[in-house]
């Protein structure tokens, strides 16, 4: 039996307010500012349970190559790959395929990677 469960992902940024409304615009939900600058991503655009998305304020810029990421499953890498660049994403090299299917190197408004996949059918 697991001690727990992810209740919240939490990302640092220089601007939690822009950076959540783009990744409602990725991910669905409303974005909520909180009065001590967070903010985070209510609700789901789907019947299943998913962690909260949080944004903290860090000043401090991001500089190595990034420890976390999210992949996200996609029906389309490039509609979602287009969608996400309109919203303020940055693609990195092009989608590659191998076994264990597709996905597309992204990062986000203040360089955070994230990857759009499609695993093998």
């Amino acid at each position: 039996m697991p001690l727990g469960r992810t209740e919240q992902i939490v990302i640092n940024a220089a601007d939690p307010a822009r950076v959540a409304r783009f990744w409602a615009v990725v991910l669905g939900g409303t974005v909520v500012d909180r009065p001590d600058g967070w903010s985070y991503i209510e609700g789901t655009t789907g019947a299943e349970w998913r962690p909260r998305l949080s944004f903290q304020p860090d000043s401090a810029a991001t500089t190595n190559r990034d420890r976390l990421h999210l992949d996200i499953r996609v029906d389309d890498i490039a509609t979602a790959t287009a969608g996400a660049t309109a919203a303020g994403a940055t693609a990195v090299g092009a989608a590659v395929t191998d076994a264990q299917g597709s996905f597309q190197v992204l990062r986000d408004p203040e360089g955070n990677a994230f990857c759009f996949v499609m695993p093998v059918a």
